[in-house]
């Protein structure tokens, strides 16, 4: 026996092999299994976006090929890849769950280079893309004649940005409801870059409640046809960073008489900052536009914004009577949400 060899008892000598089964069983999974690309199309294995769908796992990528499909997916996986090869990837007339074409249900999920059209349901807000999951990216794609290009749901921790894509009339209005381009609930921000928004029906282009909006070289255009009300609008506060946009307001306007508009009443979420720089704006209707109605209580930094048409840069006109009425809401609704309590302690008691 060697200096170093150490004998084995028996006992010992029989665990070992299920000792180390054991730790290789840990370790396999623990390991990351590697990622795979799963193909779609006509004379791939997976014939539709959603057969893929099934058997995606965290970190894959699917791949669909050109042509058109009558599908729609709801990706439960987290970071996942979706993306058209080619040109003219399109998924269109078919939704998932009475929501959209795509809904993303997964975290951290990417898309790329895909065109989603003429979602419709029975509620008037069929999306092109329905976000439910935390954190989306959306690149180089396209949302034509949606009733909702894009629809995020409130999701606190999530990030949404689209970068490179192009929203064409999009919306409807329906009785008092209107639906828009883009429509985002309160999550932690909104990033849009190089996007284009052209013919918005109905709501607004850019609706935002994120706690933190930013706008940059982009174009909004309501063009002739188009009848958005606003350009850019922040119904509950947040804040609003605007650079190098180039923005036009329409003859049929919903709102002719304000491009952007920032609401922060009581109960609303902080507005840190507001900054428009860079922006130029021209005026397509008869009369005055306001580029900025500001009803936040922050004032907002502007420079090297220019005009074409009878534009007043920033206005605050009507912020009282809002604060004031938005106060006296909040009051309101607080003093039954204390009664409600108090009279649910009492009943407790009795």
């Amino acid at each position: 026996m060697k200096l170093d060899d150490k004998p084995v008892s028996p006992r010992s000598g029989r665990r070992a092999p299920m000792f180390a089964a054991a730790m290789f069983a840990i370790v396999a999974c623990a390991w990351p299994t590697s990622a795979a690309t799963l193909m779609v199309g006509p004379d791939q294995k997976y014939k539709a976006p959603s057969e893929a769908a099934r058997y995606a796992q965290p970190g894959d990528t699917i791949e669909i090929a050109a042509g058109t499909y009558f599908d729609c997916v709801v990706w439960q996986t987290d970071n996942l890849t979706i993306v058209g090869t080619g040109s003219g990837t399109v998924l269109t007339d078919k939704t998932c769950q009475g929501k959209a074409i795509f809904v993303t249900v997964g975290k951290d999920i990417t898309i790329r280079n895909l065109t989603f059209a003429r979602a419709r349901v029975p509620d008037f807000n069929g999306a092109g893309i329905r976000a439910e999951g935390v954190n989306l990216r959306v690149e180089h794609s396209r949302f034509i004649n949606n009733q909702s290009g894009i629809l995020a749901a409130s999701v606190p921790d999530s990030t949404i940005n689209i970068l490179d894509s192009q929203f064409i009339e999009n919306g409807q209005c329906y009785s008092n409801h209107c639906t828009g381009a883009l429509t985002i609930g309160s999550i932690a921000s909104l990033n849009i870059r190089h996007c284009f928004f052209w013919g918005t029906k109905g709501g607004d282009h850019i609706l935002s409640r994120a706690r933190r909006t930013e706008l940059t070289d982009s174009r909004i255009a309501d063009g002739s046809a188009g009848t958005a009300a606003y350009l850019v609008d922040l119904p509950e506060g947040g804040s609003l960073i605007m650079r190098g946009n180039q923005l036009e307001k329409g003859p049929n306007s919903g709102h002719p008489d304000i491009a952007v508009k920032v609401m922060a009443g009581f109960g609303a979420q902080p507005v840190n900052n507001l900054v428009f720089e860079l922006n130029h704006l021209r005026v397509d209707t008869n009369g005055k536009l306001v580029f900025v109605s500001n009803w936040s209580g922050l004032g907002a930094q502007m420079s090297g914004n220019s005009f074409q048409g009878a534009v007043v840069p920033i206005s605050s006109a009507g912020y009282v009577w809002f604060a004031s009425k938005s106060f006296m809401r909040y009051s309101l609704d607080s003093a039954k949400a204390l009664a409600k309590a108090f009279a649910h302690q009492i009943k407790s008691f009795l």
